[in-house]
Parts: structure tokens; C-alpha cells; sequence
């Protein structure tokens, strides 16, 4: 009963916020113009310095894990090419595919997965969640980029390059290594900018699960939903697995290995809705993988973490 205890006082809570925004959306509260905002403020300011606050002020000897990074990594490109070869088995359209693919490995890392390592792991696991997520981050659009491009087998180098910059330029990847930077190097941070910063990034977190939760849309649920099952399970199941089989081989143990599984079971990314909408991808299919899997990702990291309590993993 203990360990149920334990996994419903950290899933649920970050659930509930979620649910929370959904409400405050139905009761007129927010409006599309709010959440739009909101985002974007989220995105650009609040998470970025909540990374770069958390990594900069840690050991990053303590807290960088190499084997937890590669381990992770791979995990990500295991998703790819589980996602690619059952796609091309199916035979299906480029759209089709790329949307699958990409629903099938790229995980909110940075809004549900940093919230759910908090809860786990308190302070600790946010900063180490937060350190391999500025790796991570580049990985998964790297390869989120080749799932829509290759399906259609034709040269897109132009829009290649043009989606490349961006991501190089992408907030949370520019915070997260300047915090690498300065934990690295041991920089301090000033005394005034350190007490607002702990003001400033308390704000991130709860905005952006508020902000998922007024985003939720039952009209995104258009697409097929047989394929959005199959990819979410692959999201939320296999991808877990997966970083099981990789980080157990590499000695990855205790909150490290359970951070990299929390982070694999990270549910789809709403970027891979905007993506397959600028990419020839089969957006109405994105958008169904994004709701069903966030949907679905209460119940399977309670599973997650009923299992790997009750053995003692995590």
C-alpha cells in the first residue's frame, strides 16, 4: 500500500494542475489569447531560467552523469528506428509516417518531465533532470527533423537548414548550457540576482501544466486513433523499457536510472503537432498522439513507478 501512497503523492499532483488548467479554460478564465501567451512565455523566459538557475547553482560533478546521457540518447534513437521499421513495414504515407515517428519519441521533456523528476526526486532530481535534458534537447529535434523529412524521399536540405538554426537558437538549449557553463566553472551567482531568480523560476512549472491543461482540445482527438494508441504506446511503454535494457548495462543506478526512465516516459511533445504542420506531416494525427499520450502518461508513469518502487529500482 506504501509505495502506492508514494506514486499517487507524485503523479497526481502534477495532474491535477493539469486539470486545473482545463477547468479555468472552461469556465472562461483563460482564453486561446491567455494560453498563447502564456506559452510563449514559458518557452523564452520562465524555463530557460529555471534551467539555467537549477544548473548553474549545482556541482556539475555531482550532478552530470555521462552514461546516464549516452544511455538516454540511445534511447531516443531506438524509439526512431522501432517507429520507423513498424511504419515501413505498414507501408504507410509519407505524412503518415513522419507524424508517427515522431509522436513515438519526442517527449515533453521540459514541461511534464521536469515536474515529474521534482516530485520524484525533489531539488536534486530537478537539477539532474535538467542537465541531461540541455543534451537531450538537441537529439530529439535532430531526429524529430529526419522522421518528417525521409518519408518523402526527396531533397529538402533547404528546409533541412532552415529548421537546424532554430534549433541550435532554441531557448532551453541555449539556458541549459549556459547553466553547464557556469556550474561547470563554479561561477557565483550574485546575491540580488540569486534571491530573484529563486522568485522568478518558482513561476515556470505551474505555468506550463496550466498551460497544457487550457491547451487540452478533444477536437485534436480527429486523427486515427489506432495509430495514435500504437504510437503513445510505443511513447509511453516501450520507450521506458528501452531505457532500462540501455542504462541498467552502462551502471546507471538508483535516482540517476530513475530519472532516465521518467524522462523516456515523458508523453508526446505539442512541438511535434507545430512540426508536422510546417513539414508535410500528418497533422490531425500529431495532434491525436499529443492528447492521447498525455492522457494516457498519468496512468502509465503510476505503473511505472508502482513497478520499480515495489522492486526496488527507484
Amino acid at each position: 500500500m506504501q509505495p502506492f501512497i508514494e506514486t499517487v503523492t507524485i503523479v497526481l499532483p502534477i495532474f491535477l494542475v493539469i486539470g486545473l488548467g482545463t477547468l479555468l479554460k472552461r469556465l472562461k478564465l483563460f482564453d486561446d489569447a491567455f494560453l498563447q501567451q502564456t506559452n510563449r512565455l514559458v518557452y523564452i523566459v520562465f524555463l530557460p531560467l529555471l534551467l539555467f538557475y537549477k544548473i548553474g547553482k549545482a556541482d556539475f560533478s555531482s550532478y552530470f552523469n555521462a552514461p546516464l546521457v549516452i544511455g538516454s540518447a540511445l534511447v531516443i534513437a531506438g524509439g526512431f528506428a522501432l517507429s520507423w521499421f513498424y511504419t515501413g513495414k505498414r507501408q504507410y504515407p509519407a505524412a503518415i509516417r513522419g507524424s508517427f515517428c515522431q509522436g513515438s519519441f519526442r517527449g515533453n521533456l521540459a514541461y511534464i518531465g521536469l515536474a515529474i523528476c521534482l516530485n520524484a526526486y525533489g531539488e536534486d532530481g530537478l537539477t539532474k533532470a535538467g542537465i541531461l535534458m540541455g543534451f537531450l534537447v538537441p537529439v530529439l529535434n535532430l531526429f524529430a527533423i529526419l522522421a518528417l523529412l525521409l518519408p518523402h524521399q526527396r531533397d529538402e536540405k533547404n528546409k533541412f537548414s532552415s529548421l537546424i538554426i532554430p534549433t541550435l537558437l532554441n531557448p532551453l538549449i541555449i539556458a541549459s548550457f549556459l547553466g553547464i557553463i557556469w556550474s561547470y566553472w563554479s561561477l557565483p551567482i550574485p546575491l540580488i540576482i540569486d534571491r530573484s531568480l529563486n522568485i522568478t523560476t518558482g513561476l515556470a512549472l505551474p505555468l506550463a501544466l496550466l498551460a497544457i491543461g487550457g491547451g487540452f482540445s478533444l477536437e485534436r482527438l480527429r486523427g486515427d486513433l489506432k495509430l495514435a494508441g500504437a504510437a503513445s504506446t510505443i511513447k509511453l511503454v516501450f520507450l521506458p523499457l528501452l531505457a532500462l535494457l540501455f542504462l541498467m548495462p552502462l551502471q546507471v543506478s538508483g535516482m540517476d536510472l530513475g530519472i532516465g526512465i521518467l524522462i523516456a516516459g515523458t508523453p508526446t511533445a505539442t512541438a511535434t503537432y507545430i512540426m508536422a504542420q510546417q513539414m508535410d506531416g500528418d497533422a490531425e494525427l500529431a495532434g491525436s498522439i499529443v492528447m492521447l499520450a498525455t492522457l494516457a502518461s498519468a496512468f502509465s508513469y503510476t505503473i511505472i513507478l508502482l513497478l520499480f518502487k515495489s522492486s526496488g529500482l527507484l
